[in-house]
């Protein structure tokens, strides 16, 4: 097995660290979690410099990579010290490539090539309905006159506050849990009924959450993305990717919380001596840098699997649960070195700290992916029993 970089990827990494160089310092950063969001004209530049580009379709100007390239480039990203936003940015347009009309992704290029950021951002979460999708109760009914109706609460909506539009998952016309037909449906944030309410949480306040409601929002047919019915099958088929852009910005966060440890513990002196010669400080960092190798690799590997057409539903869900919590340890263990000062807004680590947390729950929590991973592999373990011919990749 080869572990290397491709010359291709050298180049794109090394790129995006000189760009992060330039456009994302820390007092940028700094500022956008202060002004939950990211400076419009930094987001704007990652697309105008073609880092935004990649993985979308040669058609619409894009650069198309494989998954494991692009888990690199979203890992280089956020080593530059944040939860930047423009990684959820290229899910949202991975979506619209990859369910919408002509139209629709002509419109959605467009908007983020002019603005750096996708027309719209995704809404699926409601209050009574957290990791339950099933018992969602957001409606879509259709009028005599075709027109689409929509009603219902969504809320941790990322971005919600900061986006002109939502992808909305509803119920086909019945909210009961026994309905499983839901589509999705483009709905434009100043539309007549939609209410916006920001949120605030401890961490990730560069993509703030928002409660979005929809009192009676009408939008036309042609608002459908997609197939009608089909939005939670769309929403599973992108879920296992998800999963992995998630792992991915958590893996470069965490990597620059052990780049600070590891610079402050070579220069920090304590006792008369360097505190790089303590044991109980080494430790940390091998603990540290076993966690975010194990990430690493598992990441790149289910990335390898999805390009290979091999299915990664097991695999996608355990990276999740293995990765946040020890992504958010690496994080936990940077501050720990750094003492008080890592117990500051002086220093990024406990900002990284509280952004990985978040993502034990975010995108689908741990316990959630023990439950679609654990049933998971007990199948497959069945059907190695009953056909000893049957080979899976454990």
């Amino acid at each position: 097995m080869d572990f290397s970089y491709s010359q291709q990827q050298l180049e794109i990494k090394r790129g995006i660290r000189e760009w992060g160089k330039k456009h994302l310092t820390e007092e940028v950063i700094a500022a956008g979690y202060k002004n939950r969001g990211i400076a419009p004209e930094v987001a704007k530049a990652w697309v105008d410099d073609g880092w935004g580009m990649y993985g979308l379709p040669e058609e619409y100007g894009g650069k198309p990579v494989d998954h494991q390239t692009m888990a690199m480039i979203i890992e280089e990203l956020n080593h530059c010290g944040g939860n930047i936003p423009m990684a959820p940015n290229l899910l949202i347009m991975f979506d619209m490539v990859e369910f919408g009309t002509p139209e629709q992704i002509q419109y959605a290029i467009d908007y983020y090539k002019e603005n750096g950021y996708p027309p719209y951002c995704l809404a699926i979460s409601e209050p009574e309905a957290g990791s339950a999708n099933q018992w969602m109760t957001t409606t879509a009914t259709k009028d005599a006159d075709g027109k689409i109706h929509i009603n219902g609460t969504k809320t941790w909506v990322t971005s919600g506050e900061n986006s002109d539009g939502f992808i909305v998952v509803c119920k086909d016309e019945d909210p009961s849990a026994e309905n499983k037909e839901m589509s999705m449906y483009l709905v434009p944030a100043n539309a007549k009924g939609v209410t916006i309410e920001p949120l605030n949480k401890i961490g990730m306040q560069i993509m703030p959450f928002s409660k979005i409601i929809f009192d009676d929002v009408v939008v036309e047919e042609s608002a459908l993305l997609g197939i009608k019915g089909k939005g939670f099958l769309q929403l599973m088929k992108n879920f296992e990717w998800e999963r992995c852009v998630l792992l991915a910005e958590l893996l470069g966060e965490a990597q620059a919380a052990m780049d600070d440890a590891c610079a402050w513990v070579n220069e920090r002196q304590q006792f008369g001596k360097g505190i790089k010669t303590f044991q109980l400080v080494q430790e940390h960092i091998v603990e540290m840098q076993i966690a975010l190798t194990n990430t690493r690799n598992f990441l790149y590997r289910t990335c390898w699997k999805m390009d290979n057409g091999i299915p990664v539903n097991n695999d996608a869900a355990m990276l999740k649960r293995y990765g946040a919590p020890a992504l958010t340890d690496v994080c936990s263990r940077a501050l720990q070195l750094m003492g008080g000062l890592g117990f500051t807004d002086e220093t990024r680590v406990s900002r990284l700290m509280l952004d990985c947390r978040g993502f034990q729950i975010g995108g689908g929590t741990v316990e959630i992916m023990v439950h679609i991973s654990g049933r998971g592999i007990l199948k497959e373990y069945a059907k190695a029993a009953e056909d000893p011919d049957y080979l899976w990749t454990i």
